[in-house]
């Protein structure tokens, strides 16, 4: 039943709570790995698999989280994944050694990849008339990246003053505030459509495939990307991807249906979001990392640099939502989708001189742009697909921005790794080097992998601007058959 008047706003900021929370956990917990190292002994490879556990589990669940909210309620999925994220939440503040962190962190991801899906199409439900509904979704899409932003800004200030736990740890009050309002504002709701049985061989397929896919993606760089590891993740993907097709086409209730890529629509909108999270989450791994390393920033001024970023998240989404009706969906993300790609290609200017302003300005460009066309990716899902799958559908669009991210920073992550290689060759050869007495050959040395490494980073940058700028075209393809502001997602 449609909630009237300000209680859809309360629903609204309800679910901005649990979808600000479980992605700022996301981001802010790699802050804290340098203390997590240090406190447990271990070294940074075996670190890196407390990012790698949360990602593949939070893949894996997201599409399944999405068909049992659309089956069996998605208050229900909503308040289940969330109490479980507070408990996992808590249990890894507590964690005394790395296996415990690993098993709780995967916890967490379970529990929190039931949001995205959930939130969707609560919002969807509450707020039916399509100007509204955009302005939610603009506004509930602007929590999602700013979370991201949000991270190395809450995150550092905690660790320097309350030790690594307390990033955990602080889920808990805030949490709490969010199950509460969960459970005072928002309705039941699930699809007409009547469910027999579940896709458990469907689910089971697409977990194998994601979790070997994104496996590779975040640890192909350290295996080799011709590795016999990493080979056998290739093998396991395309099989188990296979297998999953094969299923989807026969089984009467798919976890997935594959009809939804038989819709230009949304297709160009998903291969668009791809494109657009791929450079940004590819840009804003390597920001920090430049920060701290030719900069001397440390964590928590890092998080300084992010400021403008949020803001300009902050007011693009509404602005964007806004023009729905106005405008054409596809000119408006075509618009900041190119936006975003000379955001993108303001990186390439950055020196080991650069002010802080050199990395706020191309982060805020690229922010707006992002933030301006993220309403619209959202409301063209929510419009074309039945009532009944909106909740899969949108988890389709999250676990597809999930893989861009993954795919982005190992992507950008090995050009950076190569180039630097090559421009040492290349930065030598054309260097001359007139004293050999060992303190002029160390500060030859030096400013050799200096250049190297500076010119490395803007390659990348050029690189992640021209992909995006290519990929914005897509979405000219776009064509929905009723565009305007008054078109509605009934939603039972």
């Amino acid at each position: 039943m449609e909630q009237q008047g300000s209680l859809r706003w309360w629903v609204l900021i309800t679910v901005i709570i649990g979808t600000f929370l479980g992605r700022l956990d996301q981001t802010i917990v790699n802050l804290a790995v340098p203390k997590i190292i240090s406190d447990f002994s271990i070294t940074v490879t075996a670190a890196g698999w407390i990012a790698t556990a949360y990602i593949l589990a939070n893949a894996v669940f997201v599409p399944i989280w999405g068909k049992l909210g659309d089956t069996l309620g998605r208050k229900k999925i909503y308040i289940l994944g969330f109490s479980l994220f507070i408990f996992g939440s808590v249990l890894a503040g507590l964690a005394w050694n790395l296996p415990s962190l690993i098993v709780f962190r995967v916890i967490q991801a379970i529990a929190g990849s039931a949001d995205y899906p959930t939130a969707m199409a609560i919002i969807a439900v509450t707020f039916r008339e399509g100007k509204e509904r955009a302005q939610a979704l603009g506004i509930w899409s602007s929590s999602f990246a700013a979370a991201a932003v949000f991270g190395p800004l809450i995150g550092g200030p905690l660790i320097d003053n309350f030790g690594w736990r307390s990033v955990f740890l602080v889920n808990l009050p805030v949490g709490l505030l969010g199950l509460f309002m969960a459970l005072r504002y928002v309705h039941e709701s699930k699809s007409d459509q009547k469910n027999v049985s579940f896709d458990w061989w469907g689910a089971i397929t697409l977990g194998g495939a994601l979790s070997a896919l994104v496996l590779v993606l975040d640890q192909g760089s350290t295996w080799g990307w011709l590795s016999f590891s990493s080979m056998l993740c290739y093998i396991a993907t395309v099989a188990f991807t296979w297998t999953f097709i094969f299923i989807e086409r026969h089984v009467k209730e798919p976890i997935v249906d594959l009809n939804f890529f038989k819709m230009p629509a949304f297709v160009n909108t998903l291969g668009n979001n791809f494109i657009v999270f791929m450079g940004m989450m590819g840009s804003l791994f390597l920001v920090p990392v430049f920060a701290q390393t030719f900069l001397g920033y440390n964590a928590t001024q890092s998080g300084y640099l992010f400021i403008p970023m949020a803001a300009a998240l902050l007011l693009a989404s509404p602005l964007g939502g806004s023009l729905i009706g106005k405008v054409k969906a596809k000119y408006v993300i075509f618009t900041s989708t190119i936006v975003a790609a000379f955001g993108i290609s303001l990186f390439s200017l950055i020196d080991p001189k650069s002010s802080a302003l050199a990395l706020m300005l191309p982060l805020a460009v690229m922010a707006f742009g992002l933030g301006f066309g993220m309403a619209q990716r959202t409301n063209v899902i929510a419009s074309i697909v039945k009532r009944e799958e909106i909740g899969v559908a949108s988890s389709i669009l999250a676990l597809g921005r999930n893989i861009a991210g993954a795919f982005g920073i190992a992507l950008f992550g090995t050009i950076l790794t190569d180039r630097i290689k090559s421009n040492v060759l290349a930065v030598n050869g054309m260097s001359v080097l007139r004293k050999f007495d060992p303190a002029t050959v160390r500060k030859f040395i030096t400013l050799v992998e200096l250049k190297a490494q500076v010119d490395a980073y803007r390659f990348v940058f050029i690189v992640s601007a021209i992909i995006v700028f290519v990929g914005s075209f897509t979405i000219l393809f776009l064509k929905l058959k009723h565009e305007d502001t008054k078109t509605q997602v009934h939603v039972e």
